[in-house]
């Protein structure tokens, strides 16, 4: 990993903007700051009051909230898979 060349990707989230640099392909990058984008959207939509920094957070939690379940779920599903193999 120390050998893969970083690049910049210029990407908007919430109205402004961020170089992000990295070793992901930028198309990957640029899929992550949208849908970080879509969630601050989605959370300001039902709490129009809250400020960027309270935002950024609630976006924050909610996205390691879904992170979580669904690797809750993948260790479930391995769990399950491993079970019909013996």
């Amino acid at each position: 990993m120390a050998n893969e060349e970083k690049t910049r990707t210029t990407v908007e989230i919430h109205n402004r903007t961020y170089t992000i640099i990295g070793t992901e392909p930028q198309n990957h990058i640029k899929l992550v700051a949208s849908l970080v984008d879509q969630k601050m959207n989605e959370i300001q939509e039902a709490n129009r009051q809250l400020d960027t920094t309270r935002l950024a957070v609630l976006t924050a939690v909610n996205t390691m909230n879904d992170y979580l379940k669904l690797k809750e779920e993948y260790a479930s599903l391995l769990g399950s898979m491993k079970k019909k193999e013996d």
